[in-house]
């Protein structure tokens, strides 16, 4: 028996070793990338690359806006962020460009 930790698995409802169970998440890692390619993480600032009008908002975001502090969704094509006067900001990776 080796000196590794054991870690129950909820999806297989059996106890693996936790190495197996790190490396099995680390492949599953969805990449979220912006228009230029460039790989985006919590908390990066993007630009805008486009103008963008927001719904139920009636305003528009101007190209060349930065957003701070974005949030990665489940969505790879998806970021969450929050804009001075619009809380709640979901943009999609192909209209902006990380700083």
């Amino acid at each position: 028996m080796s000196d590794d930790d054991y870690v129950y698995d909820d999806a297989t409802g059996e106890w693996r070793p936790a190495s197996e169970v790190a490396a099995a998440a680390a492949a599953a890692r969805v990449v979220v990338r912006d228009a230029a390619g460039n790989e985006l993480a919590d908390g990066d600032s993007v630009t805008l690359i486009k103008d963008l009008k927001v719904k139920g908002a009636n305003q528009t975001l101007k190209q060349g806006t930065v957003i701070r502090s974005i949030r990665l969704t489940d969505d790879p094509q998806e970021i969450d962020c929050r804009h001075d006067t619009i809380k709640g900001l979901v943009l999609r990776t192909e209209f902006v460009r990380k700083r």
